[in-house]
């Protein structure tokens, strides 16, 4: 098989997410080229330090392992659509969006006709906590394919974790996140009784951030919320794309979620009130301002 850790990486997708994996892969001296739909500014590719591809047909040629990280469905369909018209033979695609598992899992046979092995590995956090190796992925797919990713996971994430055949690493990052979606509507409405009962913002965030009602997203934003960094790591509009793929997950493997349904309805709200751009975490500075 060779040493895996001279397989040469191909990032499709530089947004904010993408741009930060493949700077991780670069730091971590793995040769990485990038590819993105709506293409690249050469002042864009040289901040970001990587090669950047022609086209896609070249990067599948220049790669060993291809990196989706993508916005939505539609994307990934489309890309691995394109990709198939490439020769995989060897090659290894691991979608990192959050998107239905059934857009990969329809596409395998495909992929392995042409050569190809897929594993999904959606990543757990945004681009702030990849730049601190805090992130995390759960993938999908056979174990050699998985354990193939791995070396190059391990560069971007603190956290890697194989859960079960192909589409189980999207199951699994829905459980995940919806909780944290969960959590967030939860904290909206809890920061609004903090408002009325007199508690200032910072107090109430700062005992929370100490005590057992905390968890590790919470503490990342806490900055974002006290207004102490202008960063916009996650957006709001792009938690609403994600709940809907949840909702959508759970749907599909017949598990009602009221909850998650609340948690959209609080984001909802947040994008009526011209927030859809804004870090998530501006919900909670909302909150808390309209009490």
């Amino acid at each position: 098989m060779g040493d895996r850790n001279m397989d040469k990486i191909g990032v499709i997708g530089l947004g904010r997410m993408g741009s930060a994996m493949a700077e991780a892969l670069l730091g971590a001296g793995r040769a990485v080229t990038g590819w993105t739909r709506s293409g690249i500014t050469p002042d864009r590719a040289a901040g970001l330090g990587i090669a950047v591809a022609e086209d896609l047909n070249a990067l599948a040629a220049s790669s060993d392992i291809l990196v989706l990280s993508l916005f939505d469905d539609a994307a990934v369909d489309a890309v691995i659509g394109q990709l198939l018209l490439a020769d995989l033979n060897g090659k290894l695609i691991v979608d990192t969006s959050t998107v239905s598992p059934i857009v990969l899992q329809s596409r395998a046979e495909e992929i392995a006709a042409a050569g190809g092995r897929a594993v999904d590995a959606p990543i757990s956090g945004g681009p702030e906590m990849v730049r601190a190796r805090t992130a995390g992925f759960f993938m999908g797919g056979a174990d050699a394919d998985a354990a193939r990713f791995r070396p190059v996971a391990e560069v971007i994430a603190g956290r890697v974790f194989h859960v079960g055949p192909l589409g189980a690493g999207m199951a699994m990052k829905t459980i995940n996140n919806a909780m944290l979606q969960g959590y967030f509507a939860s904290l909206t409405e809890m920061t609004k009784l903090a408002k009325r009962a007199g508690l200032t913002l910072e107090r109430t965030m700062d005992i929370l951030a100490g005590g057992p009602a905390a968890c590790d997203m919470f503490k990342a934003r806490l900055p974002k919320i006290l207004g102490q960094d202008a960063e916009v790591g996650f957006s709001i509009a792009g938690v609403r794309k994600d709940a809907d793929v949840f909702l959508r997950v759970a749907r599909d493997m017949g598990v009602a979620t009221p909850v998650l349904e609340v948690a959209r309805d609080v984001v909802d709200r947040g994008i009526d009130a011209g927030l859809a751009d804004a870090d998530v975490a501006a919900l909670i500075t909302r909150a808390y301002q309209d009490g």
